[in-house]
């Protein structure tokens, strides 16, 4: 597969890869905590990426910024995405997941909602006016979650029972947070969501 660096036009420093760029369609794919080792090469957004059948942006947050930078980043990479492609969707794991979601409900109020929405194992709340539960109820497309039954770093059912509530897809996998020997498989769960 074919991958291009891309810095993404920002106020902060956002790098990227697009992975097979020739595409009419994109994968945003939003990355776990950086302050955890979370990147762009994370096996899970990588896993993904290789499971789509389309382009896929996968972005290294700039400098920590408690999730405000990095969902300012979120959103100027889904903007260069719009820009770059006819239909673009939003993926994150983890705190990407969450960052992910709330991206899209803010996209969406501002008439510019993605094409889908889909977070893997996402974190319910990042600070208080950055939750994922709260922003379900804004976001005008298709919503999917992915999670393991067995996750104890992040409250992802919480966020799983709010996009039920409000018509969007669940999977649940016998998993952890990190789908330890099951990373293939939780990304075709979630590119079937896509």
């Amino acid at each position: 597969m074919r991958s291009e660096s891309v810095l993404v036009p920002s106020d902060r420093d956002v790098r990227g890869t697009v992975d097979a760029p020739e595409s009419d369609r994109c994968v945003v794919a939003c990355p776990p905590h950086p302050q955890m080792g979370g990147d762009r090469n994370d096996p899970r957004l990588r896993a993904v990426s290789d499971a789509s059948e389309c382009a896929c942006l996968r972005f290294d947050y700039g400098s920590w910024d408690d999730g405000y930078g990095e969902l300012s980043d979120t959103r100027d990479a889904y903007a260069w995405a719009r820009e770059n492609y006819d239909r673009v969707s939003l993926f994150g794991y983890s705190f990407g997941g969450c960052l992910a979601l709330v991206a899209a409900a803010r996209e969406s109020t501002a008439g510019v909602a993605p094409e889908s929405v889909v977070a893997l194992s996402p974190a319910a709340e990042l600070a208080p006016d950055i939750d994922a539960v709260a922003a379900i109820a804004d976001i005008e497309c298709p919503v999917g979650v992915v999670y393991g039954e067995r996750d104890t770093t992040v409250d992802a059912a919480r966020v799983a029972e709010r996009v039920r509530e409000h018509g969007g897809s669940v999977a649940v996998l016998s998993a952890d947070h990190h789908f330890v020997g099951q990373t293939e498989k939780a990304a075709r769960e979630v590119v079937s969501l896509l």
